[in-house]
């Protein structure tokens, strides 16, 4: 198995946060939902989740840099040290080979240690451990994420999660599934799943805190002239009345038609910028033009100063 430090793109001695940021970077870039049938991903998002798994854990760093687990946590064949005796059966821990001392036995030496310290932390005893996190990267589309959805996650070991994707979830986001990390030890509770929401741009909505943008096109008379249009929102078509007058640029608002209210905090607004669309060549209308003139002339560029 390759060093988990090559894996990931570490140095030996990184930091806890620099193997955090290594392991996202690259579980985002070979996360099999985002390689679909590609089995170099698969394999690769494992080598990097299990390399993740070995140095994310303190105890389990230490004992491979020291060379006593390998890279896939199994024990390494070593010479016999003071651990091997300190771990032996009971009655034989710091004892020297052959017969013990008159008067000793394998009991006397169990109640000296068991008076000198704690019986689970040094008699062989089992501590529960909690199960660690485990992060994985869901990509999903901007509408599931403004108005919220339930997608499927498939894991690399087979299993498949259903993801709530609560109403307002932005980009980024990590949401927390418990008890669907790894499994705990001595009946310790499971790990959590934690899922990092990846949200795909929209054609025409760009999100800001709460609120949507987008702009909308109109025709020439819809400028002039005003009324009614079918405006895109997050929940579907409304209508919309433009003013008459209404300049490109005109930046209109539709309450309420934004982010969905979550978690306490209001709905947003949806605001569209009006973009006046000429749209094909027209004879009759640059015949029009070329003959027009307006009652009150402007000159839309009057208030620039030159060369600025």
């Amino acid at each position: 198995m390759d060093d988990p430090y090559k894996t990931l793109g570490v140095a030996r001695d990184a930091s806890h946060d620099d193997i955090r940021r290594a392991y996202r970077n690259l579980a985002k870039q070979h996360h099999p939902d985002l390689n679909p049938g590609s089995t170099q991903a698969e394999e690769r998002f494992k080598a990097v989740s299990a390399a993740n798994e070995l140095l994310s854990d303190p105890e389990k760093r230490g004992r491979f840099d020291r060379g006593e687990i390998d890279a896939a946590g199994q024990e390494r064949a070593s010479r016999p040290s003071y651990r091997d005796y300190a771990e032996g059966e009971p009655g034989r821990r710091y004892a020297r080979a052959g017969p013990q001392p008159e008067g000793w036995n394998a009991a006397d030496i169990d109640d000296l240690f068991g008076a000198m310290f704690d019986e689970e932390g040094r008699s062989g005893g089992k501590t529960r451990r909690h199960g660690r996190d485990t992060l994985y990267a869901l990509t999903t589309d901007f509408l599931d994420a403004v108005n919220g959805a339930t997608r499927r996650l498939t894991l690399p070991d087979g299993r498949a999660l259903d993801v709530k994707i609560p109403p307002g979830t932005t980009d980024g986001q990590v949401l927390r599934l418990r008890g669907q990390g790894n499994d705990g030890a001595n009946g310790g509770s499971d790990g959590d799943a934690l899922i990092e929401i990846h949200v795909t741009p929209h054609r025409y909505f760009k999100r800001v805190g709460q609120d949507i943008r987008l702009e909308l096109p109109v025709t020439l008379p819809e400028s002039v002239l005003g009324g009614l249009v079918e405006v895109p929102t997050p929940a579907g078509p409304v209508r919309m009345r433009i003013p008459p007058h209404s300049d490109g640029g005109t930046e209109l608002r539709l309450r309420g038609r934004g982010v969905p209210a979550h978690g306490g905090r209001a709905a947003g607004n949806l605001y569209a910028t009006l973009r006046v669309a000429i749209g094909a060549p027209d004879a009759a209308l640059e015949d029009f033009l070329r003959t027009w003139a307006p009652e009150h002339p402007v000159d839309p560029r009057q208030a620039m100063e030159a060369g600025q």
